[in-house]
């Protein structure tokens, strides 16, 4: 293997080099300035109020997207799978999202509906895991998902075809125009696979930072979604 020191980087300048690399890596430092106290004996009995607080507060801190979230789930395989989408809703049923029933997410889900979401705000040092079952919801709920969306969301969803292989950007160009300009003239157009999904959580975790590194880890656990939740400290 040739050193990055015989020549530019891969990707055409120095930046790429392994050097530069370790050391902006070992640069960054996390969690600067006063942060917020959690006590956990303050907290609700269930996690839904608890986590409409925090989603509520890493807003006010200035959090950017704090309604973007990580999905993981697992293929036919059994291996993971990862990517970041946004929060629709999250009340009684569960946490809701949406995305195309054809998608590489969409399949998993059909096939191994049990998946997990995980939020950072690290403005405020404060982490959710959710664990739980995945659900579709039907043709009527999703597309009102879609309808309360921008032309922006609508002309994604009209492109469709999420996750298969892409022959050429101009292809993808020339798709998305077509769907921009259809989600203009007809802002009802439906979208067949778009589908509106939501986790019904059996376990909740709330992870406040703490400069000293002696977080605060609260975990809410319940059998299935009907059964009362029970509350445990984590060591961090």
């Amino acid at each position: 293997m040739t050193s990055s020191q015989d020549g530019p980087a891969s990707d055409g300048g120095p930046a790429g080099r392994p050097d530069d690399f370790h050391a902006t890596l070992h640069s960054l430092r996390v969690w600067d300035g006063p942060l917020p106290v959690f006590d956990p004996a303050t907290a609700p009995r269930e996690p839904l109020a608890l986590f409409r607080e925090w989603f509520t507060h890493a807003a006010g801190a200035g959090q950017p997207e704090p309604h973007t979230m990580s999905l993981a789930t697992v293929d036919t395989d059994g291996r993971p799978d990862v990517r970041t989408l946004m929060l629709h809703d999250a009340d009684e049923r569960g946490w809701h999202f949406a995305s195309h029933s054809t998608s590489a997410k969409g399949r998993q889900l059909a096939a191994h509906p049990d998946a997990a979401l995980g939020f950072y705000w690290p403005s405020v040092a404060r982490q959710i895991r959710i664990r739980g079952r995945v659900t579709a919801c039907d043709a009527t709920e999703s597309r009102a998902d879609l309808a309360v969306r921008s032309r922006g969301a609508l002309a994604a969803a009209l492109t469709g075809r999420q996750s298969e292989v892409l022959g050429s950007v101009e292809e993808l160009v020339r798709a998305s125009a077509a769907a921009w300009d259809r989600a203009g003239a007809e802002p009802d157009a439906p979208a067949p696979t778009w589908t509106r999904y939501v986790l019904a959580a059996t376990e909740v975790e709330f992870f406040q930072g703490d400069a000293a590194r002696s977080h605060t880890r609260l975990r809410y656990t319940r059998a299935t979604p009907t059964d009362p939740w029970t509350r445990h400290l984590l060591w961090p």
